[in-house]
């Protein structure tokens, strides 16, 4: 194409150079093309249309990623295998993991070629005392959570998870797994982001009834006491046999584990 648009324009300044005896231009309408910028090639007037796409946007998931003594590695692993630039992350290691490990933990986000380019993954630098069950794992759920809102927001939905998890399908791509069900076995093609897509951003996991049923007297009931609140070294909680009253400044709801209501 270069070499026939080098000739074109020989041809063209020649052209333009023969005059009759009496000094006019032979070609007089050939100087007017030549002088403009106007082409004869089809592929000048062309345009790429623009990609106009019907799928709707992925959502942006938010994660809590919590573990405790000697789950650094694990953590650290079941943030890479979440992992996706439009979601957002923090991470956590509570009080009982040493020193050493929470450090290890830092330096690897930081450290992160992609994470470093996103910007997506935060790590809570001064570590909580969880205790499992307690009120304590729910501070630390609601102070994740104020992360992701100041820090990192403009997200659709909240998946708590532990360094125990491990997803079974990657964040955008398909991936096999085998559902063993009532003795069938069953094969599943599954894609979080891409079924995610279809939900309405305002749907939530929680049980649409504040009717909770049993829950009210073995849950809502029972009085435990949480020794992460007063203590600097991790104990299991423990019931007193005095109960309380339902709650009547609010009502009580329920849902599904991993998911918090936002």
């Amino acid at each position: 194409m270069t070499l026939l648009l080098g000739l074109r324009k020989i041809c063209s300044l020649f052209l333009a150079t023969l005059t009759s005896p009496e000094g006019t231009p032979i070609l007089p309408f050939y100087r007017s093309i030549t002088a403009t910028s106007y082409s004869v090639f089809v592929e000048s007037k062309l345009r790429p249309l623009p990609v106009v796409s019907s799928l709707p946007p992925p959502p942006r998931l938010s994660y809590l990623v919590s573990g405790s003594k000697g789950d650094g590695a694990a953590v650290t692993r079941v943030l890479l295998a979440l992992y996706h630039p439009n979601n957002r992350y923090v991470v956590h290691l509570d009080l009982e993991s040493s020193p050493e490990e929470r450090s290890d933990l830092v330096r690897f986000v930081e450290g992160h070629a992609l994470f470093k380019r996103f910007g997506n993954v935060r790590v809570i630098k001064k570590a909580n005392l969880v205790t499992y069950r307690g009120p304590t794992m729910v501070a630390n759920t609601l102070h994740a959570a104020a992360i992701l809102l100041r820090e990192l927001g403009d997200w659709d939905w909240f998946i708590n998870l532990s360094a125990s998890d491990y997803p079974l399908v990657t964040q955008d791509g398909t991936r096999l797994f085998q559902l063993n069900q009532l003795s069938h076995s069953r094969i599943r093609v599954l894609n979080l982001l891409h079924t995610f897509s279809y939900l309405p951003r305002d749907l939530n996991f929680s049980d649409h009834t504040s009717d909770i049923g049993w829950k009210d007297h073995q849950r809502a009931r029972p009085i435990i006491v949480d020794p992460g609140l007063y203590m600097n070294k991790k104990q299991d909680v423990f019931w007193i046999t005095q109960r309380r009253s339902r709650p009547t400044a609010f009502k009580l709801f329920t849902g599904e584990d991993p998911f918090l209501v936002c």
